[in-house]
Formats: structure tokens, C-alpha cells, sequence
């Protein structure tokens, strides 16, 4: 029998680029994390040698050793711990009210948490206030008030539209307050709500971490529990009652959930943009919008970025630090131009 000629031989179908599976995304996304953590912890104005890192943890004779261990347990590891929580924290909100709104673009802002955030907390300031165990609870309470006040009126029709410009007109609000606060601040004061909008770790210290920590895992747990409602929620509102989802229920318990997981974290960091806008995205964009590994890997990927981002800002300027809503609008805002120019083409 004749072999077929070249010409009609039908040439061999490309081979697709295998994905790793979620699962396998997720333990590469924990040893990323955890190298990155070794050596934001070992880098810095003070050098830590990574070979003395574990016997840092029992009390060195060495002076040098000593100090080592002051600045390893007092400072970097706080902030290491503090960019984790943080991270995961804004990036799981992200993806949440993405999947909320069925839109992308989304993040925990649209709901007025972000700057109600910053009018409680630039109100405190230019108030008087100094001290963070002034300023973290007023920013607390703003972002509370803020929600409250964009999902009460946003709710007094159905859809999710109205949630969402509901909070547009809050945001425009709390803005113009803001505003007024600015207009009215001493210089002083002008440079710590320049600071403090900019967001910062630099406050992280262990009693704090005692108590966000826990808050930030439970509300987060709390949230991956949703992930088939989620799921529902991609489809449509329709398709989703007609799965047996309360709609009016699973929207009160997202947005509430939302508020106080991103309001304490807006309080102790200030404002940082873009992690729960570019996280959940770019796990969608590689794994889909399965939410039930959706939601881990972007919990993952939010610490990851969180970190790296913090390093960079201790790295770039040493020895002095720049705020990480630098960093982090350095990242996100070219990743929004490379996300317009992609849906274009």
C-alpha cells in the first residue's frame, strides 16, 4: 500500500499547553510564599544572614545574634504576617463582590468600604487624633457606616445595579467629606493623611496580629463556604433562584461578611488598591471561575502579591520605605491597560 503523499498528509494538531491543576497551583503558590516570606524576613536595612535564621529562634550569647533576633521577631516577622493577612484578606473580598456583581472589574470599594475607611479615619486626624488606637477604630466604624448606609439604599429595590450605584453615590459622599477634612487640615496633618492613604504595614506588631489574624481566617472561611452560590450567581439571578438560592439573603450575608473582613483591614493599613482587583482576576484568567478553588488559590495569590509588594517597598528605597499603595498601583494600573488592550483585541 502507497504511504500518503507529503502534500495530503495532514500535519499533526499542536500540542495544548497543559495547565497545572488547581490544586497543584495552589501548594505552588504556598512554596512562592513561603520563599518570599524567608527572604522579606532575612533582607532589609538590617541583613539577616538566611543560614542563621533558625538558630535565631533560641536566645543567641552573640550580640550581633541578639540583635538579629530583635529585628527577625519584633519587626520583620510582624510585617511578614501582617502582608499575608492583608493580602488574602483584600484579594478573597475581590473575587467575592466580582462574582457578586458579575463583573470583573470589581473590588471591596464599590460597596463604600474603602473610603468610608478613609473618612473615619481623616476625620480622627484632622480631629486631633494621633495615636493608630484612635484612628483604626474611627476608620473601622466609617467603613461600617459606609456600607451600611450603600446597602440600605441600594436594597430598596431589587438587583444588584442599584447595590452598585448606590455605592458609587456613597463614594462620591464620603469623598467630598474628605474633602472638606483635607481643606481644613494643618500641615501636619496634610502629610499624616497623605501617608496614611497611601497604606502602610509598618504599624504590624504581634498584638495586633493576635486578633486580626483570626478575624481575617473565619471571615474568609466563612466566605469560601458561598462558593456554589457563587457559581450560581455567574449564570444569572434568574438561573440562581431557580437553583434554590436565596438571592436577598446570600447578597445581605456577602456584603456584610465584606465589610468586616476589608473595614479592620483598611483601618490598621490605610488604604491599598488594586489586590482585590488584579488577584481574582488573574486566577480566573489561569483556572476559571470554579469558586470552590477559585477562592483558596486567590486567598494564596493575595498573600503572595501582598508580600512581594511590601518587600519591594523596603528594598527599592533602603533604608527608608516607600508607602506599598505605590507598589501596588504600580502593578495594578498596567495590568488594568494590559486587561482594556486584551479585550479590545
Amino acid at each position: 500500500m502507497r504511504s500518503p503523499s507529503p502534500a495530503l498528509a495532514v500535519p499533526a494538531a499542536p500540542r495544548a499547553r497543559r495547565r497545572p491543576s488547581p490544586l497543584q497551583l495552589l501548594l505552588i503558590l504556598c512554596l512562592l510564599l513561603a520563599a518570599l516570606a524567608l527572604a522579606s524576613a532575612s533582607s532589609g536595612a538590617v541583613r539577616i544572614p538566611l543560614a542563621h535564621l533558625a538558630d535565631l529562634w533560641r536566645t543567641p550569647a552573640d550580640p550581633q545574634a541578639a540583635f538579629w533576633r530583635n529585628v527577625l521577631l519584633e519587626v520583620r516577622l510582624p510585617r511578614v504576617v501582617f502582608a499575608i493577612v492583608v493580602g488574602s484578606g483584600l484579594a478573597i473580598s475581590g473575587a467575592v463582590m466580582q462574582a457578586l456583581f458579575r463583573n470583573p472589574l470589581a473590588e471591596p470599594g464599590l460597596i463604600g468600604v474603602s473610603l468610608g475607611g478613609a473618612l473615619g479615619a481623616v476625620g480622627a486626624i484632622v480631629l486631633g487624633a494621633q495615636s493608630l488606637a484612635i484612628i483604626a477604630p474611627a476608620a473601622f466604624v466609617g467603613s461600617l457606616l459606609a456600607t451600611g448606609a450603600a446597602y440600605r439604599l441600594g436594597t430598596v429595590q431589587p438587583g444588584v445595579a442599584n447595590l452598585l450605584l448606590a455605592g458609587v453615590a456613597i463614594n462620591a459622599i464620603c469623598a467630598s467629606v474628605i474633602g472638606v477634612f483635607t481643606y481644613q487640615a494643618t500641615d501636619v496633618q496634610l502629610r499624616n493623611l497623605t501617608f496614611w492613604n497611601m497604606g502602610s504595614l509598618a504599624g504590624a506588631n504581634w498584638s495586633m496580629l493576635a486578633w486580626l489574624t483570626p478575624w481575617v481566617l473565619l471571615l474568609s472561611i466563612l466566605l469560601i463556604r458561598d462558593w456554589r452560590a457563587l457559581n450560581a450567581l455567574l449564570l444569572g439571578e434568574r438561573e440562581a433562584q431557580h437553583l434554590g438560592f436565596a438571592l436577598r439573603r446570600l447578597r445581605h450575608r456577602i456584603v456584610i461578611l465584606c465589610a468586616l473582613l476589608v473595614g479592620p483591614l483598611v483601618a490598621v493599613a490605610g488604604t491599598i488598591s488594586f489586590i482585590g482587583l488584579v488577584v481574582p482576576h488573574l486566577v480566573r484568567l489561569t483556572q476559571g471561575a470554579d469558586h470552590r478553588w477559585l477562592l483558596p488559590i486567590t486567598l494564596a495569590g493575595g498573600a503572595l502579591v501582598m508580600t512581594l509588594a511590601d518587600w519591594l517597598a523596603r528594598m527599592i528605597v533602603m533604608p527608608a520605605e516607600l508607602p506599598i499603595g505605590i507598589i501596588t498601583a504600580f502593578i495594578g494600573g498596567p495590568f488594568l491597560l494590559w486587561l482594556l488592550t486584551r479585550r479590545q483585541g
